[in-house]
């Protein structure tokens, strides 16, 4: 069998983000304004300043603006809801992301929920989350999206086919089981109580990993075939002589490459998507914000 298809994540958010580009800049020429993206980061966890960071740079380079808070660790519950209340109110402002996680003094859940569900482009409002379990528009997370888009990409009509999603979180696992089944796939949604788990992902003509353990999925668990994106992004422990471990997947992706059909790989398949979908979503907001359809083709 010929070894798997690489599904490159990274040249399919490149052409995302120009696209978004081409709108952002149709849209500031209509609106008179650039669509507003607000993150709020509270703490210095260097994983957090990174994402901000790469944030920001995306929006500038789409032609979006970009609203940096970067607030203390030891910020208190009523300053940060004040602040997302200002934002909320603010006109320039159509989406609002805060980093998480969130140091421990803050309810998460609390925060998120406080959010104008019409300026989550995070999608994790319950609002949101109701709105997709239902089939209703609403923002969805950016990563789950990602997903659907080169699953669709690569496979075209879902219809029918079985699929497995592995790990069951809400930022990821749960979306991506209800978008694939607004796609009118077959889902099992497989976890860590999930007697017989290989048995269960041989079945799949689809699998996607999400469960953030470093090449769980072995090569013999897949289906010939099948395709297969791997959400996980997980450093290994340094090898001798080395500063830093390599980043490998929820997959055993060398394993998997000689049964699979299609693959994303780590780094550089769904890593680049979520920025890209992001930005997506900030769009779509800005032009609902404005009343204004968005265009075809998002």
């Amino acid at each position: 069998m010929a070894e798997a298809a690489l599904i490159d994540g990274k040249a399919f958010a490149q052409a995302l983000r120009a696209r978004v580009g081409e709108y952002a800049a149709a849209f500031a020429h209509q609106a008179g304004r650039r669509p507003g993206l607000a993150v709020v980061l509270v703490g210095d966890d260097p994983a957090s300043q990174v994402y901000v960071g790469a944030k920001g740079k995306a929006c500038a380079a789409a032609g979006m603006a970009s609203f940096e808070h970067r607030l203390p660790a030891d910020t208190s519950e009523a300053a940060l809801l004040s602040l997302i209340e200002r934002l909320n109110q603010d006109e320039a402002v159509d989406g609002i992301l805060v980093q998480l996680p969130l140091p421990g003094q803050l309810d998460e859940q609390a925060i998120i929920a406080a959010i104008n569900p019409d300026k989550d482009v995070d999608g994790f409002h319950i609002i949101n989350a109701g709105r997709l379990a239902v089939g209703q528009t609403g923002f969805v997370p950016c990563t789950p999206l990602g997903c659907i888009m080169l699953l669709k990409d690569r496979l075209g009509d879902l219809s029918g086919l079985e699929a497995v999603v592995i790990g069951r979180s809400n930022i990821v696992g749960k979306p991506m089981a209800q978008l694939l089944t607004e796609a009118n796939a077959t889902v099992t949604i497989a976890h860590s109580r999930t007697r017989n788990l290989p048995e269960v992902v041989r079945r799949a003509d689809i699998v996607v990993a999400a469960v953030g353990r470093p090449e769980m999925v072995r090569g013999d668990w897949i289906k010939p075939g099948a395709t297969v994106i791997d959400v996980g992004i997980n450093r290994l422990p340094p090898e001798p002589g080395k500063d830093r471990g390599r980043l490998v997947g929820d997959v055993a992706f060398a394993e998997a490459l000689e049964v699979a059909g299609a693959i994303t790989p780590v780094p550089g398949g769904v890593g680049p998507m979520t920025i890209a979908v992001l930005l997506r979503n900030t769009l779509i907001a800005a032009y609902a914000h404005a009343g204004m359809p968005a265009p075809e083709g998002l």
